[in-house]
């Protein structure tokens, strides 16, 4: 069944986020603000671990670095073209309407847990891959994996950061589920090296949204989302 995998996705992310709910009102303020700085330190990492994936290779027994050029222009004109349409102000608006329509008029994280978690498990190639995989040839098995990830990363700051982080499941079906649809066109200019460009950019996105969770809001990520159009435009261009 094409689509099967975004469904069953968004099923799990929203069941980790009830499980994380209910876990989170066992835990004082400190070990909530504990465990949300955990949970940004393993972004951090794992996005380290992506970001490096791209950017190093070996050449003649020895490791090289490559891509600063392209990650450069991409995330700095990416980030202009954000901070002029400001993206983030719309998550915001969108944030604040689903916390008053979802009945948490009075949780002053949810526009900010929403925004958070939206980010950790939109952003990177495996959805993109992964739905591009289920619409083509109804083999969900990349969005299973990565249903488990999300399971686990959503119940963890949904118990730190409260349910907002239960709404992410309205992106991740917009994005997958479109992808899904649209994965013959997609497909079609979807080059190996736009994927690499996509999971790179993606990964650093992620390590923003890590520093965010651990230090405060330092970066507006959704203002650097065009980073991740840009990148698919530039990479056959620059090394």
């Amino acid at each position: 069944m094409v689509g099967l995998g975004t469904l069953v996705n968004v099923v799990g992310i929203v069941i980790g986020g009830i499980i994380g709910c209910f876990c989170g009102k066992l835990l004082n303020e400190k070990q909530q603000e504990s465990m949300n700085k955990a949970c940004g330190l393993c972004v951090i990492f794992i996005s380290i671990a992506g970001a490096m994936e791209g950017m190093l290779s070996i050449a003649n027994n020895d490791i090289v670095s490559g891509k600063a050029m392209f990650i450069t222009l991409s995330m700095a004109f990416g980030t202009l073209l954000g901070e002029i349409i400001d993206i983030e102000a719309m998550i915001e608006r969108f944030g604040e309407w689903l916390k008053t329509y979802s009945g948490s008029s009075e949780d002053g994280n949810f526009a900010e847990a929403f925004a958070n978690a939206s980010f950790t498990v939109c952003i990177g190639a495996m959805a993109i891959v992964g739905a591009i995989q289920d619409g083509l040839t109804g083999n969900p098995m990349m969005l299973w994996v990565k249903t488990i990830l999300d399971f686990v990363i959503i119940a963890v700051m949904t118990s730190s950061m409260g349910k907002g982080c239960i709404f992410s499941a309205i992106p991740v079906l917009l994005l997958e589920g479109s992808i899904t649809l649209l994965a013959n066109s997609v497909s079609a200019f979807m080059t190996s090296s736009m994927l690499d460009a996509i999971s790179l950019v993606g990964s650093l996105l992620i390590f923003c949204v890590g520093v965010n969770l651990v230090w405060g809001k330092m970066f507006r990520v959704a203002n650097m989302l065009p980073a991740i159009v840009l990148a698919t435009i530039i990479i056959p261009f620059v090394k």
